[in-house]
């Protein structure tokens, strides 16, 4: 567990300390098109400024986005998948589970053998269980004013082996 400033912070190390950890392996990102702005412009910012190459799956008219094509958007060269747990703005609960499962098998089989998965769960905190050996995420940001805690809090799990390139130094 990762003690930040807030979810945008989890959210942006999560994304931008990955991804450039990982860059070696691939330049590849993929993430939905309902994503909050800390997800979104991060990595937009690693498109644009880094050389990454982003591709963001709409989701469909029910506001989920569907796991296959999460999964088709998955290269070899892909480094970080990143999907919302709970729309901050419709609220709709996203199958984070499925897509981590099916990462874990392209990753034993081969196919994308660096990927990780991150999902922001900063709405779902109050309602939802979050049991990261379940969702099978490699990283999971929370905030704390979603939970009554106090604003100016936030959190990063991050799964024991996943490395990150730190945003400070």
């Amino acid at each position: 567990m990762i003690f930040t400033g807030s979810g945008t912070e989890s959210d942006n190390l999560a994304i931008l300390g990955y991804a450039r950890a990982m860059a070696k392996h691939g330049k590849h990102i993929v993430t939905t098109s309902i994503e909050h702005h800390a997800v979104l412009e991060a990595m937009q910012h690693l498109e644009r400024k880094e050389g990454f190459e982003l591709t963001v799956v709409d989701v469909e008219p029910n506001g989920i986005v569907d796991p296959k094509k999460v999964l088709d958007a998955i290269r070899e060269d892909t480094t970080i998948v990143s999907v919302m747990l709970v729309n901050n703005e419709i609220g709709t609960i996203q199958p984070v589970a499925d897509i981590g499962r099916a990462i874990e098998k392209l990753k034993k089989d081969g196919k994308a053998p660096h990927v990780a998965l991150h999902t922001d769960a900063c709405q779902a905190a109050a309602y939802l269980a979050l049991d990261v050996r379940k969702l099978h995420v490699d990283m999971l940001t929370l905030n704390g004013s979603k939970i009554y805690g106090p604003k100016g809090m936030g959190l990063l799990y991050v799964k024991r082996g996943t490395k990150l390139q730190p945003l400070m130094f």
